[in-house]
This record gives structure tokens, C-alpha cells and sequence, in this order.
């Protein structure tokens, strides 16, 4: 049996993130979330985690986005202690790799201190798989023995021996707006995860989120009665969350 999972990142963002969550999981085809620790939302989105077993959760890890967990930071964060902005690491960048592994490592306590079990690692924008910053990510996925998103070079996710799916899709309708699209996602593939964003719109993600109104699309498809019957029904192809992985 082939596994699919569809995962949403931003849970903990704000409420309207974590509603439109919730949401996608309970009306839809959503499987698993991962997780800022680091977020207005993070309370409430871990009241909402337990309350939803079936949910599989990870841990988004942050970088470029709010404030740090830990004090005392100078190469990660900016003359306000926030997070440096994507664009920074754009370009040539020099960072404190012990900084980032020492803020990650508290990002991850923190969800275990909510009581939650996390299945997976990820990042916010895709910054685990920048240089300097890859071996900090692999590092510590090893060290918690947690599945990671294929969003990296093979070779090295092999070379560190973490475990990942064999496709990793960042574009939603794409890979779900039919059978032929999913059957596509398949052919050399056992496990894919497919990428989503859905929520609902807050003041919080409106004033600080450069992704907003797509949101509401995404949310809109994952719960479209013909769209979850048709994922629901697919002969040969299970959903799952990342603990399913083997």
C-alpha cells in the first residue's frame, strides 16, 4: 500500500491558522501539521493538537519569523531580537551554527513540554536545507530520531541515515486535482507528502503573513466534499501522517 501524507505548515501562527487546521483535518483529507513553538498561536494549537489524536504533529522549526525562544542570540536575530528575515540568508551570510541548533533544540523541548510527541521535522521557509544550517537540522532529527521533509538533497539525508518519504510535492492543487495527478505523484514513488497551507484569515497572519488569501483556497479544497471522496476512496493509496512511515 502506497502512503500519502498531507501536511499543513504554520500550526500555532494564530488562531485562524489553527481553526482552519483543525478544520482541514476533521472536514477533510489533512493528516498531519507542524508545529511553531515560537508563535502567538502555540498555546492554542496544542490545546487543539490533543484534542485531535488522529492528527500527526511535527515541529515546524523556525528561523526567519517572530522572536527567538532563547535570549542572548546575535548572528540569528536582528538590533530588535527578532528573527533576521528570509532575504538575509539569500544571499553570502554568516550565522553561529551553535546558535541555531541551540534555538531549534529549545523549539523542540518546548512542543515536548506542551505534552506533545513530535513525528517529524521540518522548517518555516525551507531554511533547514540552507547551507551551515542543513547539518544543524540533520543533527538534531538524528538526535530525537524523527523522519524529516524530503525537501533536501538525498545524499545527505542517506549519509545522516534519517528517515523521509521518497517525494515531497509543494504545490497542493497540483498534485490532488485529480486521479491522474495522484496516480502521477506515484509511479516511482511508495510515500509522498503534499504541502498545505490552509487557514483561516486572522489580524495576525493578515499583518504579518506575505501568504494570506491563497490560505483560504487550500482550506477550501482539503474539505471539498468531491475532493475528499475522491482522495478517500483511491484503490492502493493509504493516508497517513509520518509515524506511519517505515
Amino acid at each position: 500500500m502506497k502512503k500519502l501524507i498531507i501536511n499543513a505548515d504554520d500550526f500555532g501562527y494564530s488562531r485562524g491558522v489553527n481553526y482552519g487546521i483543525i478544520d482541514a483535518h476533521k472536514l477533510g483529507i489533512l493528516t498531519s501539521a507542524t508545529f511553531m513553538t515560537n508563535m502567538p498561536g502555540a498555546g492554542h494549537a496544542a490545546r487543539l493538537a490533543r484534542e485531535s489524536p488522529e492528527l500527526g504533529v511535527g515541529v515546524h522549526l523556525v528561523l526567519t519569523c517572530g522572536r527567538p525562544l532563547l535570549p542572548g542570540h546575535r548572528t540569528i536575530v536582528d538590533a530588535r531580537g527578532n528573527f533576521r528575515d528570509l532575504a538575509f540568508y539569500k544571499g553570502a551570510f554568516t550565522i553561529d551554527a551553535d546558535e541555531v541548533y541551540n534555538e531549534w533544540r529549545a523549539q523542540i523541548e518546548k512542543f515536548l513540554a506542551f505534552g506533545l510527541e513530535p513525528d517529524h521535522l521540518d522548517s518555516h521557509h525551507h531554511i533547514n536545507a540552507y547551507p551551515e544550517i542543513s547539518d544543524v537540522f540533520l543533527t538534531l532529527a538524528n538526535e530525537y530520531r524523527l523522519p524529516v521533509r524530503h525537501n533536501m538533497e538525498t545524499k545527505m539525508m542517506t549519509e545522516k541515515n534519517v528517515k523521509t518519504t521518497d517525494f515531497f510535492s509543494p504545490v497542493l492543487e497540483g498534485a490532488l486535482k485529480d486521479e491522474e495527478a495522484i496516480s502521477s505523484l506515484f509511479k516511482e514513488h511508495d510515500t509522498v507528502e503534499v504541502m498545505t497551507h490552509p487557514a483561516y484569515l486572522d489580524k495576525e497572519l493578515l499583518a504579518h503573513s506575505s501568504y494570506t488569501y491563497p490560505r483560504v483556497d487550500e482550506l477550501e479544497f482539503l474539505t471539498d466534499p468531491d475532493v475528499v471522496i475522491r482522495v478517500n476512496t483511491l484503490r492502493d493509496i493509504q493516508l497517513v501522517s509520518f509515524r506511519n512511515l517505515t
